[in-house]
């Protein structure tokens, strides 16, 4: 229980770590930004969390093996460990002065039994709005 309750404050302030970020970062998957001139390449930035299930997702996951269908305590995990490997793609690209990232991707491995990293990398860039 008390994991949860944990969880559900990390997810809400990540949450709003990220809308925050969002505001003054811009992040494209393409290599251009339209209405911006790329006027520096800072480099390769990324961010990377690992996580793994608490007991009570995994046993829910297990169960829901057993059925079939979709493993939404699982999906929920992912989910979780896109948001936060992007908001610190974002925090490590405004460490370096960008106003941008361009060629965002994400990446997973897992590593161990139920332990799963997830990479958000992409381009760290200066931009320069286009008249």
């Amino acid at each position: 229980m008390a994991n949860r309750a944990v969880d559900r404050t990390n997810n809400r302030f990540q949450a709003n770590q990220l809308s925050r970020n969002q505001e003054m970062m811009i992040v494209t998957t393409g290599n251009q930004i339209s209405g911006y001139e790329i006027t520096d390449y800072l480099g390769v930035i990324r961010g990377v969390v690992v996580r793994s299930p608490s007991i009570t997702q995994g046993i829910m996951g297990g169960l829901k093996q057993i059925v079939g269908g979709n493993i939404e305590s699982y999906a929920q995990i992912c989910e979780a460990g896109r948001e936060e490997a992007y908001v610190r793609m974002e925090q490590h690209a405004a460490s370096v002065g960008a106003d941008g990232v361009i060629g965002m991707r994400y990446d997973a491995s897992g590593f161990a039994e139920g332990v799963t990293e997830v990479l958000a990398y992409g381009t760290a860039v200066k931009l320069q709005k286009v008249q």
